[in-house]
């Protein structure tokens, strides 16, 4: 089976190198997918020079939000089973064993990744990330009786066919709540592997903010009423 790793860029030109490089030596039948959404740090001219290569890269014309980065990739993504890779270095490939074993073995459609069920000297999320993740996690297991511990984890794995069936709206940071709310809506489990985690500051690069917290906790509660 092929692994599609939609990567969504945007300003990410100190770490898409080594993140490639990364995922490229990991020993799975893959395809790579990035979206660039309107860098303009350098990244755009450094995914330009990758064209024709094995690796398929997306050019948004102007800045649309990761969740639209994802949903391009989504749509371009031809294995069959699908993970969702940031840029940056927070996250680790060499997991990727691991987070799709359980698709492979047919026991689970939806893998997340989890930060929280193993010691890692490197993980250290600041009081207020923390407190937001803890809140947005405690909402989907309460909206949609998610059993998870991890609700916006970057590594979120789908069998693809699922994926692209859910019919995902969201534009900027919203697409972890909303995939979250769908696949819960459609019955199906959310089984967690342990993953390391590196975490970055807001002066390292670290986009999200208060306001994409606020804009998660909408979306959780809206899609527990509408489609």
């Amino acid at each position: 089976m092929k692994l599609s790793v939609i990567i969504p860029a945007y300003n990410e030109i100190d770490t898409i190198d080594t993140i490639l490089k990364k995922i490229k030596n990991i020993n799975i039948s893959k395809e790579i997918i990035i979206i660039d959404d309107g860098s303009t740090d350098g990244t755009r001219e450094y995914l330009e020079r990758l064209k024709g290569s094995e690796i398929k890269v997306i050019f948004h014309e102007k800045n649309m939000g990761k969740s639209s980065a994802v949903r391009t990739g989504i749509k371009n993504a031809s294995g069959e089973i699908t993970i969702i890779q940031d840029a940056d270095l927070e996250y680790d490939p060499e997991d990727y064993y691991e987070l799709i074993k359980p698709i492979l073995e047919g026991k689970y459609k939806v893998v997340y990744g989890t930060r929280f069920k193993i010691v890692n000297k490197m993980f250290n999320l600041s009081h207020k990330f923390f407190l937001a993740n803890r809140i947005l996690t405690l909402m989907a297991n309460i909206l949609y009786n998610a059993k998870i511990t991890d609700e916006p984890t970057c590594y979120k794995v789908f069998d693809t066919k699922l994926l692209k069936s859910l019919n995902l709206k969201s534009k900027r940071f919203e697409f972890c709540p909303e995939v979250t709310a769908k696949v819960r809506k459609k019955g199906y489990e959310i089984y967690e592997v342990p993953i390391r985690y590196y975490p970055r500051s807001v002066e390292e690069g670290k986009k999200i903010n208060w306001k994409d917290g606020i804009e998660a906790v909408w979306t959780l509660i809206k899609y527990r009423f509408v489609d």
